[in-house]
Parts: C-alpha cells; sequence; structure tokens
C-alpha cells in the first residue's frame, strides 16, 4: 500500500530561498544612497519581476509537492493521486516509468548530440539519465517551479549543477521563445503537466513552433501526451501545424501515455533493418527497451522504411 513520506516542505525550503534572495536585494538597495522614492521604486521594480504573468495573463498557482513509496518506488504528486515521476530508490539513475523511456526515442535517429533539453523536470529521471550515460552532451531541464526543483535533488538524487548540467528555474514558454535558446537543441524533451494532469499545460502551434526554432539543423522533439485524451487530437494538429506534418506518435501504453516524436531538418528514411540494429544497440548501451519502440514505429506508421 502506497504510503506518504514524512518530510520537510519542499515548498517551504524553495520559497523561502526565494524570500531570502529577495529580501538581500531589497536590504542591498537600502545601503546605497538611493533616495526614498528610488528606494520604492526599485521594491515596485522587484515586485512587478515576480509577478510577470504566466500564459493565460496569471501569475502561476503551484499544487503543492507530495511523494508516495510502494514495492521499493518512490513517487512525485502535485498534492493528487497522479503520477508525475518515479524512481527506484536501489536503482536511482534508472528511468523507472516506461512512458519516460519512450521519451528516449529520439536516440533512435541521433547520435548522442552536443545538448539535449528537458521542459519540464518531475523527479529529473531524464535529466538523470543523459548526465550520467551521455558524457559528451550538455543537459538543460527547464522549470518552473522551485520546489520541484528541491524536491528532484532531495528526494530523487538529483545532481548540483555542473559544467554538463544546467537546471534553469524559468517558464517552458518564455525559455524556448528566447532567441538565444534558437538553434542550439539536438533533443528536446517535453513533459509539462499540473496537478489534474489532463494535458500539457504549453500546446498551442505557437508554443510548439517555438520549440522547433530551438532545435538545431537536425533536431527531434519528444512530447508526453494522453492517448485517451481529448487533449492528444490537439496536441498532434498542433504538432503537425508546427512540424509540417513530420509527427509520429507511438502507441498507448498501459498507462494511458502516448509519445509523440516530431522532427526538424532534412527529410529521413531508415530502413526497419537498421532501426532495429539501432535498437539493440541502444540495448546493450543504456539498458533502454528500444527494440519494442521500433515495433510501436512499424505499427503506426507501416511501409518497407520509416520514412518522414
Amino acid at each position: 500500500m502506497a504510503h506518504l513520506i514524512k518530510r520537510g516542505s519542499a515548498e517551504a525550503r524553495a520559497f523561502g530561498r526565494r524570500e531570502r534572495d529577495r529580501d538581500a536585494r531589497r536590504a542591498a538597495s537600502l545601503d546605497t544612497a538611493d533616495t526614498p522614492r528610488k528606494a520604492r521604486a526599485r521594491d515596485n521594480a522587484d515586485f512587478v519581476t515576480e509577478a510577470l504573468p504566466y500564459e493565460g495573463g496569471r501569475k502561476p498557482r503551484f499544487a503543492p509537492v507530495t511523494f508516495s513509496e510502494e514495492g521499493g518506488v518512490r513517487y512525485l504528486h502535485f498534492g493528487t493521486e497522479w503520477v508525475q515521476g518515479a524512481m527506484r530508490l536501489r536503482q536511482p539513475d534508472k528511468i523507472e516509468l516506461e512512458y519516460a523511456q519512450q521519451m528516449m526515442a529520439w536516440l533512435l535517429f541521433l547520435d548522442p548530440p552536443k545538448t539535449v533539453a528537458q521542459l519540464g523536470l518531475g523527479t529529473g529521471a531524464l535529466t538523470k539519465f543523459s548526465h550520467r550515460y551521455l558524457p559528451k552532451t550538455q543537459t538543460v531541464a527547464v522549470e518552473l517551479n522551485p520546489a520541484v526543483v528541491v524536491a528532484a535533488r532531495s528526494m530523487f538524487g538529483l545532481p548540483y549543477d555542473d559544467k554538463r548540467l544546467h537546471v534553469v528555474e524559468a517558464d517552458a514558454w518564455e525559455y524556448v521563445n528566447d532567441a538565444a535558446h534558437h538553434g542550439t537543441v539536438s533533443a528536446l524533451q517535453i513533459d509539462l503537466y499540473d496537478a489534474t494532469a489532463r494535458g500539457p499545460v504549453l500546446d498551442s502551434t505557437a508554443f510548439y513552433r517555438a520549440c522547433r526554432a530551438s532545435l538545431a539543423e537536425l533536431g527531434v522533439v519528444t512530447v508526453n501526451l494522453f492517448g485517451d485524451h481529448p487533449s492528444f487530437r490537439r496536441n498532434m494538429k498542433h504538432l503537425a501545424e508546427a512540424f509540417d506534418n513530420r509527427v509520429v506518435a507511438l502507441p498507448e501504453i498501459h498507462d494511458g501515455n502516448r509519445i509523440a516524436i516530431a522532427f526538424s531538418g532534412p527529410a529521413l528514411s531508415f530502413d526497419w533493418t537498421a532501426l532495429a540494429r539501432r535498437a539493440r544497440w541502444i540495448e546493450r548501451t543504456f539498458k533502454l527497451p528500444a527494440t519494442s519502440w521500433v515495433e510501436g514505429l512499424k505499427a503506426v506508421h507501416p511501409g518497407v522504411a520509416f520514412t518522414i
């Protein structure tokens, strides 16, 4: 039976740090020779910066970050029964959930690239995996909720930043729309769900076009979707519009997830035998069930070759 873990509040630690940083900034401003009017203006500027609107014109409201354990697996929740990520305690760097394993399907088409990025951190399963098993790759994770970052590090073993790992506390919408990030990522993994888990919180054509702009000349995006949900068709439509119909979704797995794969760059064509050989290499090298990914692609994209 799953049970909630007694722990210190990740939210308290995360937002306590934010409050301390803000207080320090304000104290520093008062130590300067600013006039009272200038000091008030600086305080107001801090408030406006912290209240920048999220998509939809409102400040984001975060659900509580909670955890449970069952059968040697620790789970992340956002205050509901919906699982937002998992880690097997005896194998903390293994990708535990099947849908998260499928998010690595870009390895069928790309060699380990210069940069891989995740939008939505969760437990950090993908981030930890890339950091450990892709030693020549820069791994970037973008997460809006600072409490999730604290939880990933304190409860799920996410390493602190180093020269190959960068966790960015930012809005994914703003990150992909920042021109400084355009053309920088070869593999982009998108898993953006809130507490209700009713579908990605960012799913517009404009968002997916910005994701495409973030890709290098040859790039692949994987997106976690729910197959049996109205949001699936909407996301597939918007992905198709953003990626010129170069998108395919793996079959639904037992948890209801479907992983969409979108491609940018030159047209690709792979013989199924070559993809099967590539899958075996992935299984030997990374211990991921890549043969099942190829079988899934055959089921949804029949033909003598995988051409997209």
